[in-house]
């Protein structure tokens, strides 16, 4: 499968409707992203069960800022609808489908539980700071 251009208009679609979703973030003008884009593109090629998106942060401010990229590439990883990884740098081809296996290997069931006693330790804390 090809990359698809991500943007403003679609994120909100690709993340809420892609069982997996890969974001690379780059800009024309880095030298470490145009490194990286034959492997992204190359990954997507080889992993037709996962949606593969390229975001222009220079085309794509208000995607970028909501994303707090600061450096690019940046790589972001969605699966069902969480952000479960995010990082700076090119990744290696080897790299790159090692991360890319671990992603499948994620126990989403174990993620929601976890983001679920997160989420009630904070209103916990909350509710204990207002007394």
């Amino acid at each position: 499968m090809a990359t698809v251009e991500l943007t403003s208009e679609n994120l909100k679609d690709l993340v809420e409707n892609s069982a997996t979703l890969f974001i690379d973030f780059w800009a024309s003008w880095c030298g470490p992203c145009r490194m990286f884009g034959p492997i992204f593109e190359s990954a997507a090629e080889k992993n037709p069960d996962a949606v593969f998106a390229k975001c222009d942060t220079e085309a794509q401010e208000e995607v970028a800022t909501a994303f707090g990229i600061r450096s690019i590439p940046t790589l972001a990883v969605f699966r069902d609808g969480v952000l479960i990884f995010q990082q700076p740098g090119a990744l290696p081809a080897a790299a790159f489908d090692e991360l890319i296996e671990k992603v499948k290997e994620v126990d989403m069931d174990e993620v929601r539980e976890e983001m679920a006693k997160e989420k009630a330790k904070q209103a916990e804390d909350a509710s204990s700071t207002d007394d």
